[in-house]
């Protein structure tokens, strides 16, 4: 790893979830491929990205305001996977599963942030 972000267990659990969500996402009907199928997709991948972009910064502040981005970027997703549920594009143990890994990356997100400070 040549990358100062890739050696970051948050950049790698980012990086993991947002695989997960992707493959969640398929199971989406086509008619949702250009709404809620994109916007989650986006949304997840944004987080490893601020995550990445953040650990580039000169400053801690600087890799705070990234990290602050990826935090949104995770309520996002979790809204995301909030319709799904609501529209039965996903089953309640497929929520529930990506629920309790929003909860535990926004946890180590929340506590980086902290300490980038």
């Amino acid at each position: 790893m040549k990358f100062k972000f890739e050696k970051l267990i948050i950049w790698q659990k980012a990086m993991d979830f947002g695989e997960e969500v992707f493959e969640l996402s398929k199971k989406f009907p086509s008619k949702e491929m250009y709404n809620l199928r994109s916007q989650i997709n986006r949304a997840v991948d944004s987080i490893a990205l601020n995550i990445s972009e953040g650990s580039i910064g000169q400053t801690n502040a600087e890799q705070g305001r990234f990290m602050g981005y990826s935090i949104r970027s995770l309520a996002e997703v979790v809204t995301c996977l909030h319709k799904a549920i609501r529209r039965k594009y996903t089953t309640t143990e497929e929520f529930n599963q990506q629920y309790d890994n929003s909860y535990r990356l926004m946890n180590m997100m929340v506590a980086f942030k902290r300490n980038s400070k």
